[in-house]
């Protein structure tokens, strides 16, 4: 079993990448729930949503997030009532959250609604949310204290940070199932997330970290910025802002001591000597997966 640490869309492309190269059923996604926010009474799992539409292959890829071909007529009347229209959810991902907040007030966990809802899209890939717990990832602004939906969506990411903190973390519980991914899997990939609010809220969970440096020889991880710019979300300048490097090097600092094998975008090959300079392996491919041919060899170096 291969355990991918996600986020959303630069995750679920690769989960979709090494679903073509080996058996979905022998790859678990554990999944970053540090965006999830409850909006109009509904729990909404942005990160866990996106993967399991992209897997399913009913992701909006025009939009980047929610379903193909969807239709707007709730959120259009709920802004001409002059409700909250801003977090823009489509008629027929409103059944996903419908569904998951109602299984949850019946008892159910967030870990068991996931694998309901990986089964009837037909999704073959296990999909583990990182933690049962309620935790949030909040960013500390010019502006004050944000929520990631106000911050990323709201404000489309626009205003300047000065720290991002993940409440509830230290107090939350790796679920048994995701931390049995994490310290069975033949491999651990890290996934090209945004680090500090994709992989990093993962990380803080209690043990996380140990149990990567732990095997960190078998802890593969791909390079999220190819010559400094994040191909999608503002990745790199918050890099910038919180005072890291905004390059694969920095990114390789950002994760020390967790990885041992780094996979970079032929842009940066520059990097490998500073790179491998750490005490890291590095391999050097394309990490652009918007070609499936691309995606196709970057899988066969995750796997390889």
């Amino acid at each position: 079993m291969i355990t991918v640490l996600s986020g959303g869309v630069g995750a679920a492309r690769l989960l979709r990448a090494l679903s073509g190269e080996i058996d979905p059923a022998q790859l678990t996604a554990v999944v970053n729930v540090g965006d999830d926010l409850v909006l109009h009474g509904l729990t909404i799992c942005p990160d866990l949503d996106t993967i399991t539409y992209t897997l399913a292959g009913l992701s909006n890829d025009e939009l980047g997030w929610g379903l193909r071909g969807e239709t707007w007529r709730v959120m259009d009347e709920l802004d001409a009532l002059g409700g909250e229209a801003w977090f823009r959810l489509g008629d027929r991902d409103l059944a996903t959250h419908l569904y998951r907040s109602q299984r949850l007030a019946e008892g159910a966990t967030k870990t068991e609604v996931t694998d309901e809802l990986r089964v009837r899209h037909g999704v073959e890939v296990t999909l583990l949310p990182v933690t049962n717990d309620v935790i949030a990832t909040e960013f500390i602004t010019d502006e004050g204290r944000m929520s990631f939906q106000e911050y990323f969506v709201r404000r489309h990411h626009d205003v300047v940070v000065r720290a991002v903190e993940v409440t509830g973390a230290a107090s939350a519980r790796v679920s048994k199932e995701a931390m049995a991914a994490l310290t069975d899997a033949s491999r651990v990939v890290i996934a090209p997330s945004n680090p500090l609010i994709s992989i990093d809220p993962i990380l803080q969970l209690p043990g996380v970290r140990e149990v990567l440096r732990d095997r960190r020889s078998d802890v593969v991880a791909v390079s999220p910025l190819v010559a400094g710019v994040a191909l999608k979300g503002p990745a790199d300048r918050l890099l910038r802002e919180l005072g890291h490097n905004a390059t694969a090097l920095g990114v390789v600092d950002f994760y020390e001591g967790l990885v041992g094998t780094w996979i970079i975008d032929e842009a940066d090959a520059d990097l490998v000597e500073a790179i491998t300079s750490r005490g890291v392996h590095v391999e050097v491919t394309t990490t652009i997966m918007a070609d499936p041919q691309n995606a196709r060899r970057l899988a066969q170096v995750v796997l390889g």
